[in-house]
């Protein structure tokens, strides 16, 4: 890839390059922590034959309590690997920590393609443990500092309420606008990452080292010495 001709987008195929790429690089230096997992769900009008259709997914996580300062990363309990049709029929959870009331919160991570924006989106769902969802408010007071502060700024643009692609129920994500023109400055601002064919393979992690700081999400330090 010639990084300076590059508009930090990607194509299907590509995305679906990197999730591989994420997901044994994860399963690698994180084996005791519930592994992403690719999800295989059946092929949009617009997409080629020769294509794979799906998206990343991590569940039922616990986060230790955004509002404290820790440095270990956090743990998970362990999930059986779902495919499409069976998260229709079961209750998605998502947890980034502890609620007011000291109840846990569950957090759903999916990294989906956007067609439109080519490039990947972060949707995710917040549950109690009983399954009931928290509202917006509610699930602010869990976001890092930084990231409350940017909703206070612009607080539709940054996080959204849409439709899942795929489960067709409503998830929050992390609007993709402008995703293509930072991930492009993060390339082009780090020799390592624009070294001949090695960019791809480390698209996700780079994006998500970023994205995943908004609700909390740590990549683990051995991932991003790789890079």
């Amino acid at each position: 890839m010639d990084i300076s001709s590059w508009d930090g987008t990607i194509s299907l195929a590509e995305f679906h390059a990197a999730a591989c790429a994420l997901v044994e690089k994860w399963k690698k230096v994180s084996s005791a922590s519930p592994p992403w997992s690719w999800v295989s769900c059946p092929k949009q009008p617009w997409v080629a034959s020769h294509e794979v259709e799906g998206y990343l997914s991590l569940e039922n996580i616990i986060l230790v309590s955004i509002k404290e300062e820790h440095d270990e990363l956090p743990s998970f309990p362990q999930k059986e690997e779902t495919s499409c049709s069976d998260k229709e029929e079961s209750i998605d959870i998502a947890t980034l920590g502890q609620s007011d009331h000291d109840e846990i919160c569950y957090y759903d991570l999916h990294i989906v393609y956007s067609a439109p924006y080519r490039v990947p989106v972060l949707y995710f769902r917040v549950y109690y443990s009983d399954g009931e969802p928290l509202q917006f408010e509610d699930i602010k007071k869990h976001l890092p500092a930084h990231s409350a502060k940017t909703l206070l700024d612009s607080k539709w643009t940054f996080i959204t309420q849409e439709e899942h692609p795929y489960l067709n129920r409503p998830w929050y994500k992390l609007h993709p606008c402008g995703t293509g023109e930072w991930m492009k400055l993060l390339f082009q601002g780090d020799v390592s990452l624009a070294r001949n064919g090695a960019a791809i393979e480390v698209y996700l992690i780079s994006w998500l080292s970023f994205v995943g700081q908004v609700v909390g999400l740590r990549i683990p330090y051995e991932m991003l010495n790789q890079l």
